[in-house]
């Protein structure tokens, strides 16, 4: 991605952040500083900080030691760079003398130690979470975005239809953990994240940790896995039976399957994120499980696996195209079973597209 776009990055979100009445953002390591300047610094303790601020140029204060780093990121052309030395310089002092005197975001990976160092050097300044003041920085896509997001979606699809084909009676939660380990990086991810599989009365724990448990037949198995390729992430999950399941199995995997469809159905541009929320769980609650769909019905994702928009009742964020998040219901029968279904889903000007195409269908594996 070129420096401009970059740059345009930048602009767009000091403006928002004027929008929301603050003086600027200060935003340390982490996803927001990749997001806005194509830089990773070293995840150590020196502060590393961008600070975009009202009628000042944008700025990167880090290390001397890390600015050959930062230089070479694809966003730097058009950033100014203050380094500091070790043992002399006092980097909170530096980006206390760049600041105004109003109030300022600080991203959410902002280290205690060094929010706390800035406010010792910026007496009277005040700062408030970028969640809160600008909560929807990084939650529209752009077409390369998507696309990265797309590809890395379709790695994990490819997983999940080669590990179906794999034996699973008699394995452990841990050996088929291993496998989708395995898979996902055959199919491209450069990073996996979390390869959860809970069997049996093991998938009615929504994060579950795979355990020694042997899978049975007549289990039914969560799996629920993901990593990044290209910065972006992945995050699907899909529920199979061990041999034929049973009727009730049948019915519960139907409810959540209609869910998932029903919450994909009232994807717009417009609609607030609790209705995607609401139509799910209206369908799940008038089959008579609402008290077993026990979490929202989405995330955003994007350069994190978790981000906003969230999907949940109280969110009334309307949606935008260009927005990315799960649509995974599920219904938790404690000790007995669960079943979960998760695609991750892009709002587009006409409705959503979904951005996983492996199957939704019931499938037994052996």
């Amino acid at each position: 991605m070129s420096a401009d776009r970059y740059a345009e990055r930048r602009l767009r979100t000091l403006e928002a952040a004027e929008t929301a009445g603050l003086g600027g953002i200060l935003v340390a390591a982490g996803p927001d500083l990749t997001y806005l300047t194509a830089y990773t610094p070293p995840p150590l303790e020196r502060l590393t900080l961008l600070v975009l601020s009202t009628g000042a140029d944008p700025t990167l204060v880090m290390p001397t030691l890390e600015r050959p780093l930062a230089e070479s990121a694809a966003g730097a052309p058009g950033l100014t760079m203050l380094d500091w030395r070790d043992g002399g310089d006092d980097p909170y002092g530096i980006v206390a003398a760049m600041l105004g005197s109003r109030r300022y975001a600080v991203t959410d990976r902002t280290w205690a130690s060094h929010l706390l160092a800035l406010q010792r050097a910026a007496p009277g300044r005040s700062f408030v979470a970028a969640s809160e003041a600008v909560p929807l920085l990084r939650a529209v896509k752009d077409a390369d975005e998507i696309q990265r997001l797309r590809a890395v979606a379709n790695g994990a699809d490819a997983a999940f239809a080669d590990v179906i084909e794999l034996p699973f009676a008699g394995r452990s939660e841990t050996d088929v953990a291993a496998e989708l380990d395995r898979l996902l990086r055959d199919h491209g991810h450069q990073r996996v994240d979390f390869t959860i599989v809970g069997s049996g009365p093991n998938a009615a724990s929504g994060h579950h940790e795979p355990g020694e448990r042997r899978i049975e037949p007549g289990d039914a198995v969560v799996m629920d896995f993901g990593g990044m390729r290209d910065d972006y992430c992945s995050d699907i999950t899909r529920t199979v039976f061990v041999g034929e399941p049973s009727r009730e199995e049948r019915e519960v995997y139907a409810i959540v399957r209609a869910a998932q469809q029903a919450a994909f159905e009232a994807v717009r541009p417009g609609v607030a994120a609790e209705e995607v929320d609401r139509a799910a769980r209206a369908v799940i609650t008038e089959a008579g499980y609402g008290e077993r769909f026990v979490h929202r019905t989405g995330h955003g994702i994007g350069l994190e696996i978790h981000e906003p928009p969230y999907i949940v009742e109280g969110n009334r964020t309307p949606l935008e195209a260009g927005m990315t998040f799960s649509d995974e219901p599920g219904i938790y029968l404690e000790g007995r079973f669960g079943v979960r279904i998760e695609d991750q889903v892009a709002v587009t000007a006409q409705g959503a597209e979904r951005l996983n195409d492996a199957s939704r269908e019931l499938t037994v594996v052996t």
